[in-house]
């Protein structure tokens, strides 16, 4: 007879055992882990920061792109809505017109067939039925063929603002989620600074330092930006303005007086130098003529990096610019810009 007796179980001494060694192994491979991802260095913190204002830089743009679409489509709408409401208010009167025709006709024995028919519930079907225009007069038959003009203009500008309404909703909705990137790609940097120490974070600050100052001396004498001829009298008073900006500070969506972003800062300058240029540098780039590299002269447009920034060419391969968040409006070598797109003049 085959025996039933229960398995041993683990003595409490074995038990103990086991739960040490699990724990001392958890403990290894945490330490293990720990050495396979040692603490970046400064400097790689300062890359993946740079590259997340960067990203931050990118969203700004969108983020303005769209709302200059925002601005466009909401005029647009109003400007719709008020030619609904005065083509509602001229059909009216018109309606107004037939239905005094129509009270006339009835003091006088009955109203015309077709104007009964006009009257009813369902008018827009009176030009398809021929044989009732001949029995108003000519001018009757004009004022309907108007009322229905006009209902059909009507219908199709109500659609049209529905349709911009819809697309208003939809760059709502882009506003809010380059917003989010925005602010996102900020926090993640604010976070990766906090990751080093006081003085890591104030020799990342003192090099920025150096190049405000470095700015500041080329404002003052402009002998590093070489004697380059303008592009023009408006791109001279457009890189003029600009360097009456140095100095203050790089802020997303800002286009001064008090801080700009890239876009913001060209749009700024070359207002008061009497153009008036788009929003972004999505839009700036068709803003005027096209250039490569060795056309550059002062105060052209230069872009970089899939049309992510723009500065203001200065002469001697150095543009004045608003960097990115923590920097301020300064000049700076294009070999540190990263990809160059092209140039852009303006006004010839």
């Amino acid at each position: 007879m085959a025996s039933h007796r229960r398995p041993k179980q683990p003595s409490r001494t074995r038990v103990t055992v086991l739960t040490a060694t699990a724990a001392a192994a958890v403990a290894f491979s945490a330490q293990t882990g720990a050495q396979a991802a040692p603490k970046p260095t400064i400097d790689e913190v300062k890359s993946k920061v740079d590259k997340l204002y960067h990203e931050a830089e990118e969203a700004t743009e969108q983020h303005s792109l769209a709302e200059e679409r925002r601005g466009k489509l909401q005029k647009e709408i109003g400007q719709i809505q008020d030619r609904v409401a005065r083509g509602q208010q001229e059909l009216n009167t018109l309606r107004d017109q037939i239905g005094s025709v129509a009270s006339a006709q009835y003091r006088s024995g009955g109203i015309d067939p077709a104007l009964q028919l006009f009257l009813s519930s369902n008018p827009d079907d009176y030009l398809d039925k021929a044989s009732a225009i001949g029995r108003v007069t000519d001018q009757q038959a004009d004022v309907l063929a108007t009322i229905q003009d006009k209902q059909r203009t009507l219908a199709q500008q109500r659609a049209e603002a529905t349709a911009k309404l819809a697309d208003l909703e939809e760059v709502r909705k882009t506003l809010g989620e380059k917003k989010a990137k925005i602010q996102s790609k900020l926090t993640d940097a604010r976070k990766l600074l906090g990751t080093l120490t006081a003085a890591e974070r104030a020799r990342i600050q003192q090099e920025e330092q150096e190049k405000a100052e470095r700015a500041s001396r080329a404002a003052g004498d402009r002998v590093d930006l070489g004697n380059e001829v303008p592009a023009s009298g408006l791109g001279a008073a457009a890189l003029a303005a600009a360097a009456t900006q140095i100095g203050k500070p790089y802020q997303s969506g800002e286009e001064g007086p008090y801080a700009y972003d890239c876009s913001g800062l060209t749009m700024w300058a070359y207002g008061k130098a009497g153009a008036r240029l788009t929003r972004t540098t999505y839009t700036q780039q068709n803003d005027g003529t096209k250039i490569g590299r060795s056309q550059l002269r002062p105060g052209d447009l230069v872009f970089f990096n899939g049309l992510s920034h723009v500065g203001l060419y200065a002469g001697n391969n150095t543009i004045l610019h608003a960097p990115k968040p923590g920097a301020s409006v300064r000049y700076e070598s294009m070999n540190y810009m990263g990809t160059f797109q092209f140039g852009v003049r303006i006004g010839g």
